[in-house]
């Protein structure tokens, strides 16, 4: 029996934050089949894990192709294996992924992750980025899977309307659009767009704060973070810069729970 669960992540309620589907196998099973699930599931992220060890084997795949690094879905794999009491709570999370070692703690309602930083540094913006966005970047940055583009306002993130068919031949994984909040309830506001990799624009993107907690620290100076990602569904990230790693903090509601049958 294969257990599937469907997990809002970064939310403290149902329907809100990042949704994702969460696999859990009693072995490694091929890529193909993997690709295909996450297809079905049609989700920004299905998440795979099995045991190897003292560790989980932690894949992710967007409807279209396998990932190096998502943070939601990792927030969501570390719920279900609490609630399920695979995990005692007092236990830490340890998953074994193609960004190395990634961990997990629980602390109250909350779920702390320990992810690498992605740090981003000055790059020239390709012509279909700029006229992909249809706006005039304040800043852009480049790390290994993603571009970061700041603009002059929270009004210019919020009101952003990309040209998904022109942004789509940017060669990354998402765009990461980003400015200084308005509010005093977080520090800084974001959207991702990630039309090809087949997600038109994630609602909370975990891995993406690797990069803007970083980013953020070098112009405001602190080293704790609160993040808003002002997607339909929006939802906030704790962030915490320490050297070359970021601690992601969430919450997360299992919305449904069933079984595979293929």
């Amino acid at each position: 029996m294969i257990k599937i669960f469907h997990v809002d992540a970064f939310a403290s309620q149902p329907f809100q934050g990042n949704p994702a589907a969460v696999c859990i196998l009693n072995e490694a099973r091929e890529e193909k089949w993997m690709q295909s699930l996450a297809r079905e599931m049609n989700l920004s992220e299905t998440a795979f894990l099995w045991q190897e060890g003292d560790v989980y084997r932690l894949r992710w795949f967007t409807p279209q192709v396998e990932v190096d690094l998502c943070g939601h879905a990792t927030l969501a794999s570390a719920h279900v294996l609490w609630e399920e009491k695979i995990l005692a709570s007092y236990e830490e999370a340890r998953f074994q992924t193609r960004s190395g070692l990634l961990t997990a703690f629980k602390k109250d309602a909350w779920i702390e992750m320990n992810f690498p930083a992605e740090k981003e540094s000055l790059a020239q913006a390709p012509a279909s980025l700029i006229k992909g966005l249809g706006v005039k970047p304040k800043y852009v940055g480049r790390n290994r899977m993603d571009y970061l583009v700041e603009l002059d306002s929270e009004e210019s993130v919020r009101n952003l309307k990309p040209d998904f068919s022109i942004l789509a031949q940017v060669e990354t994984r998402v765009v990461i659009v980003t400015s200084l909040s308005s509010s005093q309830k977080y520090d800084f506001v974001s959207r991702c767009f990630g039309p090809r990799v087949g997600i038109l624009e994630d609602p909370v993107t975990g891995s993406a704060h690797c990069c803007l907690g970083p980013f953020w620290k070098k112009r405001l100076g602190k080293n704790e973070l609160m993040g808003y990602q002002t997607s339909s569904r929006g939802g906030f990230v704790g962030v915490r810069v320490a050297g070359d790693r970021v601690y992601l903090r969430g919450q997360a509601v299992t919305v449904a729970r069933g079984e595979v049958n293929v």
